[in-house]
Order: C-alpha cells, then sequence, then structure tokens
C-alpha cells in the first residue's frame, strides 16, 4: 500500500472535500491540537471497514503514536482535511488523543542557543 495518494506529474487524484465528503470540520465534538499525540486503540473483532484516507491515517498511527502535525505531513494532506478524518476514527473508536504535554519549569537556555545557532546556519 502506498502511503502518498497523487503521482508526481498530475497532482492529486482526489480532492480534499471529497475525501472528508464536503466536511470543512469535524462531525463530533472530537477536536485535535496540533500536537495532540494520536494512538491507535486495540482492533476489536469487528473493525469497522474504512476507506481508503480513514485506513491509510489508521495505519500511520498504528506505527507509532504521533502528533497530529506529523501525521498531516506523513499523508501528505491539509491539516483541516486530517482533523476531520481523525475526528470520523475516534468516532469510530479506533484512535485516542492525548493532549501535549506542558512544560511549565523555565526554557533551557543552553537549548535555545542551540537552535538560534542551527537556524543561523540555514
Amino acid at each position: 500500500m502506498s502511503d502518498t495518494w497523487y503521482e508526481d506529474e498530475t497532482g492529486p487524484m482526489v480532492r480534499p472535500y471529497t475525501v472528508t465528503r464536503g466536511r470543512t470540520r469535524p462531525a463530533t465534538a472530537h477536536t485535535f491540537d496540533l500536537m495532540s499525540r494520536i494512538t491507535a486503540e486495540a482492533a476489536g473483532d469487528s473493525e469497522p471497514r474504512l476507506d481508503h484516507a480513514r485506513s491509510s491515517l489508521l495505519e500511520l498511527v498504528r506505527r507509532a503514536p504521533r502528533p497530529v502535525a506529523e501525521i498531516a505531513a506523513d499523508a501528505d494532506l491539509p491539516l483541516t482535511v486530517v482533523r476531520v478524518l481523525l475526528a470520523d476514527l475516534a468516532e469510530a473508536g479506533l484512535i485516542s488523543a492525548s493532549a501535549p504535554a506542558v512544560r511549565t519549569g523555565p526554557d533551557d537556555p543552553g537549548l535555545l542557543r542551540e537552535i538560534a545557532a542551527a537556524l543561523r546556519r540555514i
């Protein structure tokens, strides 16, 4: 199964609004922050039949839990589309989301200097 849904020469084969069935927002109360960590739930005996877009996202999450932003980048889909599809998967009980970890301590000045130096080199 290929992780990309297009060919370089022709562009996307299916438009995002088709993948989400015209929705621009999740149909449920599920909302996902860019850094929300998405984890696949254990597969049950009667897993619902999923279309290509949703099954591809689920496969990405099953490989390893990851943040929403990384899923969108790996799937090469707009963030809005990924949020709608993830909400569908959450509604089906196939994934769960945890809030991003919040640091409350002081920032590490050494790390910040290292990041600034790396950005200057770019």
